[in-house]
């Protein structure tokens, strides 16, 4: 019996891939629910001055205190960090991109004319150009505080590149190069804002220099930007079982657009109901 050692390593891969991704996803839709369901400190507690709001929650048989200082004053001895599930799910996808679609025939329409080399690097265009369109918008633009404004901006933005994309790529390669543009601004989002900005908060602590609130600001506007991108990402994971309704319709652009909105609203959904 022959073993083909490529198809091995997909399957491989895409296992890793989606746990990785759940627990991503998982953990951040988790901290935003935190986020709601927080209580109050009694205010006339001078010990409670710092803290945000605290919460129980039980699970396995446990049960748990959580608190939220509003700047990093009490320090604890151990600090985990939530960063590694998501380069996990971005390396792992990459490795799927590059075993699935810049060496196999689904990056492009039989007979075209583009190079193979040349669809790659659109491939690696995309991927780098969207992670600088997201910073022009979000933070150098007037519109950076505006969601409304933004998510339009940014909804035309995607639309458009969908039907670019499908005009150089096969429109399987179009969608799936929408999911992972948006898997890309999430782990950068968390590797070069989030992350860095906790590190930057507990050295001004240690330091004792004055708080900037800014910093977490900024770092909770990329986590709700990432989790209002997480659906519609998993929607281009899941259209290659449904090619005739989705990319192959004739009118990708169109489905990718709506289906744009419905994600957003299933985002927001989850963030504040649920």
């Amino acid at each position: 019996m022959e073993i083909d050692f490529k198809i091995w390593l997909e399957l491989f891969t895409r296992w890793v891939h989606v746990i990785a991704g759940i627990m991503w996803i998982g953990q951040t839709i988790l901290f935003h629910w935190m986020e709601r369901v927080l209580v109050p400190p009694a205010a006339d507690d001078p010990k409670n001055s710092n803290i945000a709001g605290e919460l129980w929650m039980v699970h396995g048989g446990g049960f748990y205190l959580v608190e939220k200082q509003k700047w990093p004053e009490i320090m604890p001895k151990t600090l985990h960090w939530f960063k590694w599930e998501a380069m996990s799910t971005w390396l792992s996808g990459m490795l799927l991109l590059a075993l699935i679609y810049w060496t196999g025939a689904p990056l492009l329409d039989y007979g075209s004319e583009l190079s193979r080399p040349a669809a790659i690097g659109i491939s690696i265009g995309v991927l780098i150009g969207g992670r600088l369109v997201y910073d022009l918008i979000w933070t150098w633009s007037p519109f950076k505080e505006n969601l409304p404004v933004g998510a339009a901006i940014s909804w035309v933005l995607v639309v458009g590149l969908t039907y670019w994309l499908g005009t150089v790529l096969s429109d399987r390669a179009a969608f799936l190069h929408i999911g992972a543009m948006f898997g890309t601004i999430m782990v950068s989002s968390v590797w070069m804002i989030i992350i860095p900005n906790q590190h930057k908060m507990i050295k001004i602590s240690k330091e004792g220099g004055e708080p900037r609130p800014e910093l977490g600001k900024q770092s909770k506007r990329c986590s709700i930007h990432n989790t209002y991108m997480s659906v519609p990402l998993i929607f281009t994971m899941l259209v290659t079982h449904y090619p005739e309704e989705t990319y192959g319709s004739g009118h990708g652009w169109a489905v990718m657009g709506v289906m744009l909105l419905v994600g957003w609203g299933g985002a927001k959904l989850i963030r504040e109901k649920f």
